[in-house]
């Protein structure tokens, strides 16, 4: 099967393993089923801003033209730093896409891969979001009516926890099993200002995630489109949004938004 378009982040479905889709072009790619197979990808040369479809020399901030990289709400400075969301206030870069986008209820949550973090996303996209960070299991802390209030949130808790995901490690599979999600939850509750506390959230269900992964490489070693624009082999598994292949490169779809290239599965 050869198809062909620009990358885009694969859609996933929460399963036991995680399934996942590539959507290129007007066609659509099963990539559970190529895991264990061969698969090879060629980068053309062209990319496309994700706003406008125009072509770009350049990918910014992950599939972006530079007219958009610097205007487009969806990569406003409250897209990495929620506490500076303005759009609660009619205000932001677009206050019609920051009304629809993040003035809709959010959820602050722990997260579990190598270690223990927060986070920041709107309800719509639980569990993709945990999905997407290669989290094996994760737990809704605060439940807020909008951005704003889930980053002011994550800023209380930054001093106790990280908010950062170590992606190396979460492609070798190294797991922080000894943490127990539920104490951490408590914990992080009694370090909440008084203000916050109304917003913490009642379901206490944790979300467990396996992947559809063969082998987990003992060492990354990450490739860029830019530089190797031909890869090929057998497709070891996939977690969060990249590629393994069975020699321990990865290729992170998600960076590559935007670039076109042929796919032969």
């Amino acid at each position: 099967m050869t198809i062909s378009g620009n990358l885009r982040k694969m859609a996933v479905e929460l399963g036991d393993p995680v399934a996942y889709q590539l959507n290129l072009g007007e066609s659509q790619l099963d990539m559970n089923s190529v895991i264990g197979k061969p698969i090879s990808l060629r980068f053309t040369g062209d990319i496309h801003c994700k706003i406008c479809g125009a072509k770009t020399k350049k990918s910014f901030g992950q599939g972006f033209c530079y007219k958009h990289f610097v205007s487009a709400p969806e990569n406003s400075e409250c897209i990495i730093r929620p506490e500076l969301c303005r759009g609660h206030l009619g205000e932001g870069r677009d206050p019609e896409w920051e009304l629809a986008h993040h003035v809709q209820p959010h959820v602050v949550y722990l997260a579990v891969a190598s270690g223990l973090k927060v986070g920041v996303t709107r309800d719509t996209q639980v569990p993709t979001r945990w999905i997407d960070q290669g989290a094996w299991k994760a737990i809704k802390l605060c439940e807020t009516e909008n951005r704003y209030q889930a980053g002011q949130v994550e800023v209380a808790l930054k001093e106790h926890i990280s908010d950062k995901t170590h992606w190396q490690k979460m492609l070798k599979n190294v797991l922080a099993e000894d943490i127990d999600l539920e104490m951490e939850k408590s914990r992080m509750e009694e370090l909440l200002p008084r203000d916050m506390q109304d917003w913490i959230s009642d379901d206490d269900d944790i979300t467990e995630i396996s992947y559809p992964v063969l082998a987990f490489p003992t060492k990354v070693k990450s490739l860029n489109l830019d530089k190797v624009p031909e890869v090929s082999g057998t497709l070891a598994g996939i977690k969060g949004q990249y590629w393994i292949f069975d020699d321990g490169r990865v290729l992170n779809i998600r960076k590559h938004t935007g670039y076109f290239v042929e796919i032969d599965a």
